[in-house]
């Protein structure tokens, strides 16, 4: 399962590198174009979903919907930087697969959960995806409110996509 734990590490270097490139100012600046959050909002949900893999490892259930929605994280860079490192930390030496359960809501009218058996790898691939799909929304953000930055061509692009991508361009 090193491929998930490499793919894991590459997001939150990817993750920490934009950050690093962002002033205070373009990371909490509001973005029309993403409704009004920024790219600090949408950092914090997406690491906030590694924390949640991270504290309910131990205890073994998961519980996405219960994430801190810790304002620090989204308005202050160094505060977000030092979360990304600690997930990379937990990430890196979580080598062996764990059984969990994942915790679930969707009754808007009940705080009832619903409980799926999942695993910490599977829950890993989760966030993977998950993580992707939000850079590539901070992505478009990045190019309204700090358009000086260029990210990499691989930044918010699902493994698949630049397999295919590549498999294209050798076809062609």
């Amino acid at each position: 399962m090193s491929q998930l734990i490499q793919a894991s590490i590459a997001i939150l270097d990817q993750l920490s590198n934009i950050i690093g490139q962002l002033t205070e100012t373009e990371f909490t600046h509001p973005s029309e174009t993403l409704s009004s959050s920024s790219i600090g909002q949408h950092l914090r949900h997406t690491i906030e979903f590694f924390i949640c893999l991270e504290q309910g490892y131990d205890k073994g259930i998961i519980n996405y919907d219960k994430r801190a929605h810790d304002k620090l994280i989204e308005v202050n860079k160094e505060v977000a930087l030092l979360a990304i490192n600690r997930i990379r930390q937990f990430v890196f030496k979580q080598t062996e697969d764990k059984s969990l359960i994942l915790e679930v809501g969707y009754d808007l009218n009940s705080d009832e959960n619903v409980s799926v058996k999942t695993n910490y790898f599977r829950e890993l691939t989760y966030n993977i995806e998950h993580a992707v799909h939000h850079m590539a929304i901070m992505k478009i953000g990045i190019r309204e409110v700090a358009h000086h930055i260029i990210t990499s061509p691989d930044f918010g692009v699902a493994a698949s996509t630049l397999r295919y991508r590549g498999a294209a361009i050798v076809a062609n």
